[in-house]
């Protein structure tokens, strides 16, 4: 093992010692179910909250049009009871009838209007526009019948509509968006039901509408508790303070199963971590990172498979393209930069940077995995300053152009597509740095037809290039680390879309 990942493994071992603790989990006494998460939602409107936690979040008060299972990836009837294509760029759907919002409004297509104009308008700075921004316009046929017209033909337009939650549009206009994002409204099988200091409480919807394929939870009270130290995380695991955690290394995650009141389970997902670096200049306009060999340098300077099977564990691999290998689309006969840190060095040198260079390094989710990375790249002069902020913020760092390299993963929203990757992350979306009109033009083939064979190789010449100009460091698949009570039972999704309405106590 190398010492960069020794080091991480020793500081992720700091944790109070969850062998003497003694269980107690209470959750099951008075109904509630307590789930710990690292990142604090900066608001519980879906559109404002982002990252994963931002999409469960959506789960769990709201409902789409389309609801995709987590085990098949089938899609399924939800808010929409059917749905047809009409021609390449309009899709009708036909809506549910009798399903209430939390406040008691009826769900129609007005609200399906509203919704997706709100999301599509740029103006409203939504987190991630571009599940809606396809759509060109909505026409409402009738209380229960829309039809979606796209700018453009779009293979994940279904997809996309699974994403994007209906709001109540009189309840959300009546009372402004500062006072929804506190207490919103949805149709979905949980509603808030308030805070007690920094957990967010939901409750059971008792008015959620059978016969779609989510259901009123068997379990009454949820709390979402913001535990941003993994540490805490696993003492309050391990004496029954928490009943659920995600997220947790390997290493802490193998003490915790030896504790016979946790259950652990890890499961793949479609996430995959890699760097973003400032190709473009976007950030430093003269920085070293807009030269493709200090990029190179960077790929060739890390250990991605010490990483991976040391500090992510499970299944984890390491890959070489900016999509997950699963993923349609996601060519893997790419340039391939092995762990070579002398080779960095040379890159390094033949760039004007034989002594290295300091630079800051932005991180949110893995502090090991983070402190191995930094070390790596010290070991080839690249002196980087770790600052660790919260998923959001780091997001936004970057979008203001103030975060020249990210430590990031991304889980494509569970899309078995490589669109939904490439989608965020080139094509002039927010988080672009690297600006490649090459790129962009290949990516926009790929999103422009529904012919499989067209779109895969427009697919493989956008990542062929990605990989030869370096514009990511791709790091590896990122399977994750389940751990609950063992009173608790519950489906674990194959694409990080945890459905706790279908958690019951045993």
């Amino acid at each position: 093992m190398s010492r960069m990942v020794s080091a991480a493994v020793s500081l992720s071992l700091l944790a109070a010692s969850v062998a003497a603790a003694t269980p107690a989990f209470a959750g099951k006494a008075d109904d509630t179910l307590v789930a710990t998460f690292a990142a604090q939602l900066p608001s519980l409107d879906r559109f404002y909250a982002p990252g994963r936690e931002g999409f469960l979040l959506g789960l769990l008060i709201y409902d789409t049009l389309i609801y995709r299972d987590t085990q098949t990836f089938e899609l399924k009837s939800l808010l929409a009871t059917d749905w047809k294509w009409i021609d390449e760029k309009t899709l009708e759907l036909h809506l549910r009838k009798g399903v209430t919002f939390h406040n008691g409004d009826p769900f129609t297509a007005k609200d399906v209007a509203y919704t997706f104009n709100f999301a599509a308008d740029p103006k409203n700075k939504v987190f991630d526009r571009i599940t809606s921004a396809w759509i060109e316009r909505v026409e409402v046929i009738d209380d229960y019948t829309v039809r979606l017209h796209a700018s453009k033909v779009t293979p994940l337009a279904l997809q996309y509509i699974v994403q994007v939650p209906m709001m109540p549009a009189d309840h959300r206009e009546k009372i402004g968006l500062q006072a929804f994002s506190e207490q919103p409204v949805g149709t979905g099988p949980y509603k808030v039901a308030g805070k007690k200091g920094s957990d967010i409480v939901f409750e059971r919807f008792d008015s959620y509408f059978d016969g779609g394929p989510k259901t009123k939870p068997e379990i009454k009270t949820l709390v979402y508790r913001t535990v941003p130290d993994v540490n805490t995380q696993v003492a309050e695991l391990a004496r029954g303070g928490v009943d659920w955690a995600w997220y947790i290394p390997a290493d802490q995650a193998e003490r915790l199963a030896a504790i016979p009141t946790v259950t652990v389970v890890n499961a793949p997902t479609f996430r995959i971590g890699f760097l973003t670096m400032d190709a473009a200049g976007l950030a430093t306009p003269d920085g070293p990172l807009t030269d493709t060999r200090v990029r190179q340098a960077i790929n060739h300077a890390i250990d991605r498979q010490a990483i991976a099977k040391t500090l992510i564990g499970g299944s984890a691999e390491p890959i070489r393209s900016a999509c997950n290998p699963i993923q349609f689309g996601c060519e893997q006969d790419v340039k391939d930069y092995a762990y070579e840190p002398q080779r960095a060095k040379q890159l390094l040198a033949e760039a004007g940077f034989a002594d290295g260079f300091d630079i800051d390094i932005y991180g949110f989710r893995s502090r090991p995995v983070a402190e191995a990375i930094v070390g790596y790249l010290g070991a080839v002069g690249i002196r980087a300053n770790l600052v660790w902020q919260q998923y959001s913020a780091v997001v936004q760092q970057r979008r203001d152009r103030k975060a020249a390299l990210v430590i990031d993963d991304f889980g494509s929203s569970g899309i078995a597509d490589a669109g939904a990757p490439t989608k965020f992350y080139f094509n002039g979306a927010p988080d672009d740095q690297s600006r490649d009109a090459e790129v962009d033009a290949w990516l926009e083939e790929a999103g422009s037809t529904n012919d499989a064979d067209s779109r895969k190789q427009a697919f493989s010449a956008a990542f062929k290039r990605i990989a030869d100009q370096a514009y990511w460091t791709p790091l590896f698949t990122m399977p994750i680390n389940y751990v609950m009570s063992a009173e608790l039972e519950g489906p674990v999704p194959k694409d990080e879309n945890v459905e706790f309405w279908k958690y019951h106590w045993k």
